[in-house]
C-alpha cells in the first residue's frame, strides 16, 4: 500500500483541471462493467480475468477506469500496482421515489456512507460519483431545488468518510440544469453523433461548469448497429473534439461488450472497444492514438505569440506572474515586460528574468499607453495580454491560440479565476460587484472579456490603432473590444484557456478599484454613449458571467422539460438580473430618495419614517445578496457581513468616481467647436430644421451616415447609433444638457438624388431630472417656508430659468452641428469615391453649398428653429 500511495499521489483540483502532485493529470478512461458475479460474488471477474483487462487497458493508453459498484479491494491494489485510477459510481435505487421520501432518503445517504467508507480512502481511487443520470420524471416531481440539495448532502455524506477524496454526480443532458454546489468537478454523459454539433455542446457545457474541471464522463456508439468503422471514427473524433475544448477528461463506454444489467447479460448493445472476448475492435486502436495525444492534440498552426505584462509598481506580483510565464506549454513565444515608471524594485526584477525583453517608460504613462509600447516592441503576430499580478496556467496560449485559429475570431478572450490561496477577504471581494468578469453573447463568442487575459492578432489591434491613452487605469479593455466589434471583428471565448488573478485582499484596495472603474465608465460613456444608459450604467448586449449576480432575478428561472416532460435536452432558461432591486443601492437611490427623505424628516411629519424604511430596504437587498453568495470553504464569520458591507459601498465609490468623471471632463464637442474660423463668421446665422445634402454619386444615406460617423469620431463627438427600434438614425450629444437628433431620407429628383437631415434638438435625460428636481424643490420649498420666508416664492423661477439656459443651448448645438455638417459634405457630395477619407476637413469652408437649407422648409413658420 505504501508503494501505491508513492506511485499515485491523490488527485486534486486545479483551476479547470486536474493535478497529482506536480503534474496535469489528464483522465483517459473507459466504463467497466458491471459483470456477473466472480468467485467472491462481487461484479467482478475474477482477478486473473481482471488483470488481463487492466494490462490491456494500459496498452489502450488509459489511466482511469470507471466502475459502477463498489469494487472489493483487491481490485483497487491492482488497479493502483498497474499505474490506474478508478471513479466509483455509487449504486443505488434511482428510479425509486428518493427525493421527498423520507425512508428512501436515509437509505441512499446509507449507501453513500457505506461505499465512502469502504473505498473512498484507497489512493488508487480517482473520484465518487454519489449519483449517474438521475431519471428526468423523479427529477421534475422532486423540483430542480430539491434534488439538488440530496446531491449535495449525499457528497457531504461521502467527504465525511474520505475527505480527501474528490465527489461529483454524473449527468446527462435531459437534466442539464442540475446543479451539485459542492461538487468538485463537473461530469456529463454525452452521446453525440456529429462532431460541430458536440464542439457547440461542449461549450455550453463549459459555461454551465463554470469554474470548475469538466469531464466527459461517458460517450461512444453502438457497433453493431452504426458498424465497427463508424464507431472507430466517432471515437476519435470525440477524444480529440474534448480535448481541444479544454475538457479536463474523458471516458469511453465501454471497455468490453461485456456488460450485465439487474442480473440480465447484455447481448444486443456493442458499445465496446473489444468484444466480450477481449477482442480489439477498429475503436481499439482509433482510441489509442487519440489517448496518445491526448489533451494535446497539435495545433494548425503556431504563429509567433508576444506576451505583453504591463506593470506599474507591481513588484509584489510580478515575480510570480514572470515565473508562470517561463512554463507555458506554447512552442514559439516571447515576452515583454513594460515597466510604466515604476518607483519600487520592478527594474531590478530584469536581472532576474534576463529572457524576457523589458521596456521602461521614465515616467507613469497609463495602462493603455505602456500596452501599446508592448505592442509597437512585439515580434509576433499574435499579442497576448495579462496582469502583473495574475499567474498564467501553463495551456493558457495553447488552449486561447487554439481557439483563435479555429474559429474566425480577431481576438479571444478566457477565465480569469481566484487562487486557491487568496485570503479571506479576497474571497468575499470574488463574490462582491464589480470584479472582471467576461460579457458572453454565446457560449463561445464574447461582447468583452477582461484585459487581464485576452489574445489578440496584432493586425487587428493595428487596425484600429492599438488601446487609447486617455484610459490609464481601467476601460481599455472594454474600449477596444468595442471598437474592434464595430470595425467587424469577432470575438471568441476559450473556456479552458484560464489565469489565475489575485483580488484585491483589502476593502480599501477593492473601493480604490472600483473608483478607478467608475472614472473609466465616465470616459466610456462620452466615447461610446451607444453602450450606456441616460444615468451612465453600461447596457450590454451579452450575459455577465461573474459570481456576483445580485440579489434576486426578475423572473424566476425556467426549466423547458418538453412535451409530458420526455424532452431529450430539457435546458434552464435563467432570468436576466433585476435592476430594479439593483438600483436600490444606487447612488442615484441614496441621493434622490434615502437622503431627502431623512433631511426633510425633521420638518414634514412622516417623511422620517419613510426615509429609514428606504434606508433598510437597502440594507436588506445586501444582506439579502450577501446571503444568497456562494462562498469557498475558506470564509471566516466575518465573510458574509464584509459581503453586504460591499455590495452597499460599491455602488456609491463607483457611482461618485463616474459622476466625478462626468462633471470633470474634457470640454464638450459644443465649446471646442465654436474655435472654427468658418463659424466665427456665422455666429448669427439659423439652422434650419431640415437640411439636404446633395448625393451626385448616388451612394445612399446608408454610406453619408458611415462617412459622417467617421467625421464625429474624428473631431470627438459623442453620438449614439439607434439600435433600431426608433424613428433616428443618430443621436449626437454636444452638451451635458442637450443632443440632436438626426434622421435622414433618401430622395431621388430629375436633379439627381440627395439625402435630406432633419435636425431635432431635446433634453439629455440629465436635464429632465435636473429641471424635476428644482422643480419639486421649488413646490416643497414653497409650502415648507413660504409663512416665515415669503422670498421662497421667487424658487418657482428657477424652472423656467433652467428651461430658458438650455433652450438657447439647444439652439447653439444646432447651429454648430449644421455648421459641421456643411463641413462634412463639403468632402463627401462632390466625390464618387470611398465612403471614408482620411484627410481632415477643410477649416476654411465658409458657406460651402454642398449642404443648402431648403427654401420652402426655411420660409415655413415655426420650422427654422426646434423647440
Amino acid at each position: 500500500m505504501t508503494a501505491t500511495e508513492s506511485s499515485l499521489p491523490r488527485v486534486r483540483v486545479e483551476g479547470k483541471f486536474f493535478r497529482a502532485g506536480a503534474h496535469k493529470f489528464y483522465p483517459r478512461g473507459v466504463t467497466y462493467g458491471p459483470f456477473a458475479p466472480g468467485p467472491d460474488q462481487t461484479p467482478y471477474p475474477a482477478p486473473e480475468q481482471a488483470r488481463r483487462d487492466l494490462e490491456l487497458m494500459r496498452v489502450l493508453g488509459a489511466n482511469l477506469l470507471r466502475v459502477y459498484t463498489v469494487p472489493p479491494a483487491w481490485l483497487l491494489d491492482l488497479a493502483g500496482e498497474l499505474g490506474l485510477r478508478v471513479w466509483v459510481d455509487v449504486p443505488w435505487n434511482q428510479h425509486a421515489r428518493f427525493v421527498d421520501r423520507p425512508d428512501q432518503r436515509r437509505a441512499v445517504r446509507e449507501n453513500v456512507r457505506r461505499a465512502a467508507a469502504a473505498c473512498g480512502r484507497h489512493p488508487a481511487v480517482f473520484a465518487l460519483s454519489v449519483a449517474n443520470e438521475l431519471p428526468p420524471d423523479a427529477v421534475r416531481w422532486a423540483g430542480a431545488p430539491a434534488t439538488e440539495s440530496l446531491l449535495d448532502e449525499l457528497i457531504a455524506v461521502a467527504r465525511e468518510q474520505a475527505p480527501e477524496c474528490l465527489c461529483t454526480f454524473g449527468n446527462y443532458p435531459t437534466t442539464e440544469y442540475l446543479r451539485a454546489r459542492q461538487a468538485d468537478f463537473v461530469c456529463f454523459n454525452v452521446y453525440l453523433h456529429e462532431p460541430r454539433g458536440l464542439r457547440n455542446y461542449l461549450a455550453r457545457l463549459h459555461t454551465l461548469a463554470g469554474e470548475r474541471p469538466l469531464v466527459l464522463g461517458e460517450f461512444g456508439m453502438d457497433a453493431l448497429r452504426e458498424g465497427p468503422q463508424r464507431q472507430a471514427a466517432l471515437v476519435g473524433w470525440t477524444i480529440e473534439t474534448a480535448g481541444r475544448a479544454g475538457l479536463a477528461g474523458v471516458v469511453a463506454y465501454a471497455f468490453t461488450d461485456e456488460w450485465v444489467k439487474d442480473g440480465r447479460v447484455i447481448e444486443d448493445w456493442h458499445f465496446g472497444l473489444t468484444d466480450r472476448d477481449r477482442r480489439p475492435r477498429p475503436a481499439f486502436e482509433t482510441a489509442r492514438r487519440a489517448f496518445a495525444l491526448a489533451p494535446y492534440f497539435p495545433l494548425p498552426a503556431t504563429p509567433r505569440v508576444s506576451v505583453v505584462v504591463a506593470s506599474y509598481n507591481g513588484a509584489r506580483t510580478l515575480p510570480a506572474c514572470l515565473e508562470s510565464l517561463t512554463r507555458l506549454n506554447y512552442p514559439d513565444y516571447e515576452v515583454i515586460v513594460v515597466d510604466d515608471g515604476s518607483t519600487d524594485a520592478t527594474p531590478a526584477l530584469a536581472t532576474r528574468f534576463p529572457q524576457f525583453r523589458w521596456v521602461r517608460h521614465e515616467r507613469n504613462l497609463g495602462l493603455s499607453a505602456a500596452r501599446n509600447t508592448g505592442i509597437a516592441a512585439a515580434q509576433g503576430e499574435v499579442i497576448a495580454f495579462t496582469d502583473a499580478d495574475c499567474r498564467a496556467d501553463e495551456d493558457w496560449l495553447y488552449y486561447t491560440v487554439g481557439e483563435l485559429l479555429e474559429s474566425s475570431a480577431t481576438g479571444v478572450g478566457g477565465p480569469n479565476l481566484p487562487p486557491p490561496d487568496d485570503s479571506w477577504v479576497a474571497a468575499a471581494v470574488m463574490v462582491s460587484p464589480g470584479g472582471p468578469a467576461p460579457v458572453l453573447l454565446t457560449d463561445r463568442l464574447a461582447e468583452h472579456v477582461p484585459g487581464c487575459n485576452m489574445v489578440f492578432w496584432k493586425r487587428a489591434l493595428l487596425e484600429i490603432g492599438g488601446f487609447d491613452p486617455q484610459f490609464r487605469r481601467a476601460g481599455d479593455d472594454v474600449d477596444l473590444c468595442w471598437r474592434l466589434r464595430q470595425h467587424g471583428g469577432l470575438i471568441g471565448y476559450s473556456h479552458a484557456g484560464f489565469v489565475w488573478h489575485a483580488r484585491r485582499s483589502t476593502v480599501r484596495a477593492y473601493l480604490a478599484q472600483q473608483a478607478g472603474y467608475g472614472e473609466a465608465e465616465a470616459l466610456l460613456a462620452r466615447k461610446h454613449p451607444e453602450y450606456f444608459n441616460p444615468l451612465g450604467g453600461s447596457v450590454w448586449q451579452g450575459r455577465i458571467y461573474a459570481p456576483a449576480t445580485g440579489p434576486l432575478l426578475a423572473r424566476r428561472a425556467m426549466i423547458y422539460h418538453g412535451r409530458f416532460g420526455l424532452a431529450p435536452f430539457q435546458s434552464l432558461y435563467q432570468g436576466p438580473p433585476s435592476y430594479a432591486f439593483a438600483a436600490l443601492t444606487s447612488l442615484e437611490y441614496h441621493v434622490l430618495v434615502t437622503l431627502p427623505l431623512l433631511a426633510l424628516g425633521s420638518v414634514v411629519p412622516g417623511l422620517l419614517s419613510l426615509g429609514l424604511a428606504s434606508a433598510v430596504l437597502s440594507l436588506s437587498v445586501c444582506a439579502l445578496a450577501a446571503a444568497r453568495a456562494e462562498l469557498p470553504p475558506r470564509r471566516r464569520i466575518w465573510s458574509r457581513p464584509l459581503v453586504g458591507l460591499l455590495h452597499l459601498l460599491q455602488p456609491v465609490v463607483r457611482g461618485w468616481a463616474r459622476y466625478r468623471g462626468r462633471l470633470k471632463g474634457v470640454r464638450s464637442p459644443l465649446a471646442r467647436l465654436e474655435n472654427l474660423d468658418s463659424l466665427s463668421r456665422q455666429q448669427q446665422r439659423l439652422i434650419p430644421r431640415e437640411l439636404i445634402v446633395p448625393d451626385p454619386a448616388n451612394r445612399g444615406r446608408g454610406a453619408f451616415l458611415e462617412y459622417l460617423l467617421d467625421r464625429l469620431g474624428r473631431a470627438g463627438w459623442a453620438c449614439r447609433v439607434d439600435a433600431g427600434w426608433r424613428r433616428v438614425d443618430l443621436e449626437v450629444y454636444g452638451s451635458r444638457w442637450s443632443k440632436l437628433q438626426l434622421t435622414t431620407l433618401s430622395e431621388h429628383t430629375p436633379e439627381g438624388a440627395r439625402i435630406w437631415c432633419r435636425l431635432r434638438t431635446c433634453w439629455t435625460l440629465p436635464a429632465r431630472l435636473a429641471f424635476g428636481a428644482a422643480g419639486l424643490l421649488a413646490v416643497l420649498g414653497v409650502l415648507i417656508a413660504q409663512a416665515r420666508h415669503p422670498w421662497t416664492w421667487a424658487l418657482l423661477l428657477l424652472p423656467p430659468a433652467l428651461a430658458g439656459i438650455w433652450a438657447r443651448d439647444q439652439q447653439n448645438l444646432r447651429r454648430i452641428f449644421g455648421v459641421f455638417l456643411e463641413h462634412v459634405a463639403a468632402t463627401w457630395a462632390p466625390s464618387p469615391g470611398p465612403t471614408t477619407e482620411t484627410a481632415p476637413a477643410p477649416r476654411d469652408a465658409g458657406m460651402n453649398r454642398s449642404v443648402r437649407a431648403d427654401p420652402t422648409v426655411a420660409q415655413r413658420p415655426g420650422k427654422t428653429i426646434s423647440g
